[in-house]
């Protein structure tokens, strides 16, 4: 197959194209490298396979030619994190809405085979019952939620009115090797493995006793693999670890102990629990998870030099990060 990855250089999506390649698929990828690394892919220099295109998915004159005789499309360009869409969403709704249309023009005009979109558990809000099933209202607390929402729905209305043959996965907390290590306060691995590194105190929100879906970034791509290898068109799955785990056992995998955690306040429109209902992905494809928490913890522990760029946070730091997702969020 010859396929697409946007993003392709970002987390999940350099992952995404390991896979590919391993798989003897033609990749090419294209990313604006806003937030992706063009050392992800390093690894992969000079595999005659992989293309690299350097280019933002909004320009769809530019990237229309590289959809020619293209089979299937890994849709994860997309801008994440919560406290900068609130800052910034008119650039969250030019690169996770403008940007997922430009592709999807793209891809129809292609005529492609298979167009996988990455879709966020964050569009459920705050849910009603745990694990949380597809059925589940939608209900984002933040503009990044929000936007990547509106895409899955013209991802999925293309599907519905083209016949492009759309399957979109929807995300629970996907950690792993390559995660972003911005200056953005964000995602609980990079925080925490900054602050480990550096020596200081883990910063817990809350009291940790709340729960998260955390889902192996080689889970996640198992799951596009497997989707895109279907017949099935038109339908959204929840894609998690089976499992839900509290902050406060990451903070001990990861050698926590109380003499070295520091709690701060509880962040608005938050849920208490991250818990994916992964029924029908497992019944209509037969997915399930393989990597246990416990596995993944020591895969990122094994590969720790990583985040020694990641920022080190402290109670301070994230307190005035995070002042605009209290001013807005907290009413």
């Amino acid at each position: 197959m010859k396929t697409i990855v946007t993003g392709g250089c970002g987390f999940i999506g350099s992952h995404m194209v390991d896979r590919l390649l391993a798989e003897g698929h033609e990749v090419t990828v294209i990313d604006n490298c806003s937030t992706g690394r063009l050392e992800n892919l390093e690894h992969q220099k000079g595999n005659p396979s992989l293309k690299v295109v350097v280019e933002d998915i909004c320009n769809t004159d530019k990237i229309m030619p590289l959809f020619e005789g293209i089979d299937w499309v890994f849709h994860f360009a997309a801008l994440a994190d919560i406290v900068p869409s609130i800052q910034h969403p008119d650039e969250y709704f030019h690169s996770n809405v403008d940007g997922t249309f430009s592709v999807l023009q793209a891809a129809k005009a292609a005529g492609v085979k298979r167009f996988m979109y990455t879709a966020s558990s964050s569009c459920y809000g705050i849910p009603d019952k745990f694990p949380t099933d597809e059925k589940a209202d939608i209900r984002p607390e933040y503009p990044y939620a929000l936007t990547k929402r509106l895409g899955e729905e013209l991802a999925l209305h293309y599907a519905k009115v083209y016949g492009l043959p759309v399957v979109s996965l929807c995300l629970f907390n996907v950690y792993g090797p390559r995660s972003r290590t911005s200056g953005t306060y964000g995602a609980v691995f990079g925080v925490f493995l900054g602050q480990k590194l550096a020596g200081k105190p883990f910063t817990v929100v809350g009291t940790g006793e709340q729960t998260r879906d955390f889902t192996y970034v080689t889970d996640i791509v198992d799951a596009f693999y497997t989707a895109a290898k279907s017949d099935v068109v038109g339908e959204r799955f929840n894609v998690g670890s089976e499992h839900t785990y509290s902050v406060n056992r990451l903070v001990e995998l990861l050698g926590g102990t109380e003499e070295n955690v520091v709690y701060i306040p509880k962040r608005p429109g938050e849920p208490d629990c991250t818990y994916a209902d992964t029924s029908k992905i497992a019944k209509m494809l037969g997915w399930h998870p393989q990597i246990t928490l416990e596995q993944g913890v020591q895969n990122i522990l094994d590969n720790i030099d990583y985040w020694r760029k990641a920022p080190v946070w402290t109670p301070e730091t994230i307190k005035d990060a995070t002042a605009d997702w209290f001013k807005y969020l907290g009413k």
